[in-house]
């Protein structure tokens, strides 16, 4: 009963921020913003993970919900111990030597605190907010009533499915929540950069670690945008800045495993390495999607629109029937943006907003990894503006491709491919002389039906109607020497040059239209 009482009191003052805010008037991304802060900190989480789903939210809502920061008043140190004490089952004080009442650092599902193990190793003790998931449970199943204020018409409610964003966000939360989720990407992290010997991931504790508790080694160093100190104790920005870009294009296109989340208080310098911490939001590409990514850039780097507009339909997930000349004037729209430009001018972050953009308006929804991707490299870019503005991930990660095209070139599988597509077209083209012939039949029995669908340009139709123009002109020309050829052979009279008149009359005027077309393609050659 006391639960009921707790929801609907919950639900009323929802509703009285929602009325505060005006939210039947529609909901504008900083509205948005502003309704979850004030809503509290299991709000700002769900806002900073909306945040990712930039393939079903407009992108300026996910600018703007990247602003929330998820700082919050500490759980008091007695409900620490409370929850490290359950999720132990047995008194803290059997494993940790002590633990510092202060924290540092507090978010919405959890705080950390510095502690000192038994035997004297420093380490940090990450700490679930108690009841956290209960909590957030109540509060997606309130939102979702609660979406119902909405109006229909106009705002957020007009362009996506809340209640499928919900369901995903809760799933998300879920996967957060789950300390032993963390701490296995924690180690496959460390698997994937053990070869890379500047790099480093703190020391997991696993048998200290449980699905509400994370014990990790205690990393010092100072944050990697931190100019000052950084170039206090001798380290070169350049040199670090190119290090960071070059993992993390290794984490996205050789892993396929990378840092969601890469703002400067997850990465630290430290003992000359950079050290990558707090794995709870990372992001997937299967080696399908890193191979469509590959293909994207390359057909972008050639301006291939074709081949642009077969990686997306491969790399997406269609959402009914797409439109084929709106998917391919967009992408050439993206070409010609893009294309000519040179790779140390590009900016990476807008690029893959770009394309999201357009796979979003034609109906293809992204896997979700590339969200993630694109979020770590705003993130990154922001990092990268701090300690070194002149590097360019794009020319770095463009020189990795065409690194790893080099090295995994297999001439027998290419010449295999260009065999089998040879086969291809010559068996298609085997096919189009009996598919003539019976087209011409259903023609001639009246059969033959002609479906097209044409979005002309301004210049397409221009050149459409000079194309019809000039085959009328021809028509006229050739019936004119037929039929002068035809009266040159009888002996009409009168005669002009031995040839009977209306005929010579005949080739001058076919003449004359030939050069009236050869004059005009002349001076509209250039047009």
């Amino acid at each position: 009963m006391s639960s009921e009482i707790d929801n609907r009191d919950r639900l009323r003052e929802i509703r009285e921020v929602l009325r505060k805010h005006h939210i039947t008037r529609g909901i504008t991304p900083e509205k948005l913003r502003a309704i979850l802060e004030e809503l509290g900190p299991t709000y700002v989480k769900l806002g900073q993970i909306m945040s990712l789903h930039s393939d079903v939210l407009p992108q300026r809502y996910c600018d703007e919900l990247l602003k929330l920061t998820s700082e919050v008043a500490p759980m008091p140190f007695e409900t620490v111990e409370e929850v490290i004490n359950h999720s132990y089952r047995e008194d803290w004080h059997q494993i940790f030597a002590s633990i510092e009442e202060e924290t540092l650092g507090s978010a919405s599902i959890a705080q950390v605190h510095r502690a000192k193990l038994l035997d004297g190793r420093d380490v940090i003790v990450k700490v679930e907010r108690k009841g956290i998931y209960d909590i957030m449970a109540r509060d997606i199943g309130l939102l979702k009533r609660a979406v119902r204020f909405l109006p229909p018409v106009g705002g957020l409610k007009n362009v996506v499915d809340l209640e499928m964003v919900l369901d995903e966000l809760w799933a998300t939360a879920q996967e957060e929540m789950d300390f032993l989720k963390e701490a296995a990407n924690l180690e496959e992290f460390a698997r994937n950069n053990e070869q890379v010997r500047y790099i480093r991931v703190p020391k997991l504790f696993h048998e200290y670690t449980t699905s509400r508790v994370l014990v990790m080694e205690y990393i010092g160093g100072c944050p990697i945008d931190d100019r000052e100190s950084l170039l206090s104790d001798g380290y070169d920005l350049q040199e670090i800045g190119r290090k960071l870009v070059n993992n993390y294009v290794k984490q996205v296109m050789d892993d396929g495993f990378f840092h969601a989340d890469p703002h400067p208080g997850n990465v630290k310098v430290m003992d000359g390495k950079i050290v990558w911490i707090d794995m709870g939001m990372m992001g997937r590409l299967t080696a399908r999607d890193r191979k469509h990514i590959a293909r994207a850039v390359r057909a972008i780097a050639v301006g291939d629109i074709s081949l642009l507009e077969s990686a997306i339909l491969e790399l997406g997930d269609i959402q009914g029937k797409v439109d084929s000349g709106k998917l391919y004037g967009d992408l050439r729209e993206l070409i010609e943006r893009y294309g000519k430009a040179s790779m140390g001018s590009i900016d990476a972050v807008e690029f893959f907003k770009d394309t999201m953009e357009i796979m979003k308006n034609n109906g293809i929804r992204l896997p979700h990894g590339m969200t993630m991707l694109v979020r770590g490299l705003t993130q990154m870019q922001g990092v990268l503006l701090s300690i070194s503005p002149d590097i360019n991930m794009v020319e770095i990660a463009a020189a990795r491709l065409k690194e790893e095209i080099r090295q995994n070139f297999d001439l027998k599988e290419e010449a295999a491919k260009a065999g089998k597509q040879l086969y291809k077209a010559a068996d298609t083209s085997l096919d189009l002389p009996p598919l003539m012939k019976e087209a011409i039949e259903e023609y001639l029995r009246g059969q033959a039906k002609l479906n097209l669908d044409l979005d002309a340009t301004r210049k397409f139709s221009q050149l459409m109607r000079k194309l019809v123009r000039n085959l009328v002109m021809g028509l006229w020309v050739t019936a004119l020497l037929i039929s002068s050829s035809i009266i040159c052979t009888t002996d009409m009279k009168p005669k002009m040059l031995g040839i009977p008149a209306l005929g010579f009359f005949g080739y001058i005027l076919a003449f004359i239209i030939c050069l009236y077309v050869f004059i005009r393609h002349w001076f509209t050659r250039n047009q």
